[in-house]
């Protein structure tokens, strides 16, 4: 009975997985779990990143890996999205509570660099911001 469930999950499974291979200048997307995106990269918006900036593949090394051409912020643990200031603040009301929100202008963010975050999630994370005010 075990056997026969096994047999059936890998047939599900090998319908939807397919053998990639990659060559020299293909630009690939590095995917990261979600726990380590959210730990890393942070959210954007109400999204976690799933995968970040497409890379180039430099070489292939074995069967499945490949040497990429990685960015200088990934190389030192950090990613492009660091805050620059806090630009401005308000209250929202949700419901039955009050919620202090900043505007946040970041460095090195494509797209738009201005988000509105918690302030109490701002304080944990970046301190330095607060020492103004």
């Amino acid at each position: 009975m075990m056997l026969a469930a096994q047999d059936c999950q890998k047939s599900y499974s090998d319908k939807k997985q397919r053998p990639m291979t990659f060559e020299f200048g293909d630009s690939v997307l590095l995917e990261v779990s979600s726990w380590k995106g959210l730990i890393r990269f942070g959210k954007i918006g109400k999204l976690i990143p799933r995968f970040i900036a497409p890379f180039k593949v430099l070489r292939r090394i074995g069967n499945q890996a490949y040497k990429q051409e990685f960015l200088e912020e990934l190389d030192d643990k950090r990613f492009f999205k660091e805050p620059e200031a806090i630009v401005d603040h308000k209250t929202k009301k949700l419901q039955r509570k009050m919620v202090e929100l900043v505007l946040v202008r970041w460095k090195h963010l494509n797209g738009s660099n201005l988000t509105w975050e918690t302030k109490s999630n701002m304080m944990k994370r970046y301190p330095h911001l607060f020492d103004d005010a």
